[in-house]
């Protein structure tokens, strides 16, 4: 099945001419031999105006209680900005469980973000994050949450490195 699968992916990203655009969606599931089951699912577009963008999960469940889910996108403005995140979020038989996902980004005009977001059962979540304007101003920071609160430092900067104030 996924033999199939990627052949009709394959055949319909490389057909087609520049300024095709369309859509596409494909999944499946299937159960493991020792247990546990696999799942995935990819979709996909292109604009007429040269936008496109894929994005994609996979599942694994082992039978026992562990779950693994991975998944990615990439993304092309028409104007020229890009975009891509990667994620992953395990659960554990025993209950417990994390995440982490990167995000990046580039505007059509240079502006640049970066951005984790992270967790653990117990641990909270973390998100930090910078991004830089076409100017050259920047900036820098990373929130936590847990039980016990809130936490964010953060701090920005001019094109020459000098801290200014953040709005």
């Amino acid at each position: 099945m996924y033999r199939t699968i990627a052949c009709s992916l394959a055949l319909l990203l490389a057909s087609g001419v520049a300024t095709a655009s369309g859509r596409f969606v494909a999944y499946g599931a299937h159960g493991q031999a020792a247990g546990g089951a696999v799942a995935g699912h990819a979709a996909g577009f292109r604009g007429p105006n040269g936008a496109a963008g894929a994005h994609g999960r996979r599942t694994v469940s082992d039978g026992q209680g562990n779950v693994t889910s991975n998944a990615g996108g990439n993304w092309r403005g028409s104007g020229g900005g890009t975009a891509t995140t990667r994620a992953t979020a395990t659960h554990n038989a025993d209950g417990t469980g994390s995440f982490d996902r990167n995000t990046n980004a580039t505007g059509a005009q240079g502006g640049t973000f970066a951005g984790q977001t992270t967790g653990a059962q117990g641990q909270g979540i973390t998100h930090t994050a910078s991004a830089t304007g076409a100017a050259g101003n920047s900036y820098s920071g990373s929130t936590t949450v847990t039980r016990d609160g809130v936490t964010h430092t953060g701090s920005c900067s001019n094109a020459a490195g000098e801290s200014i104030a953040c709005h």
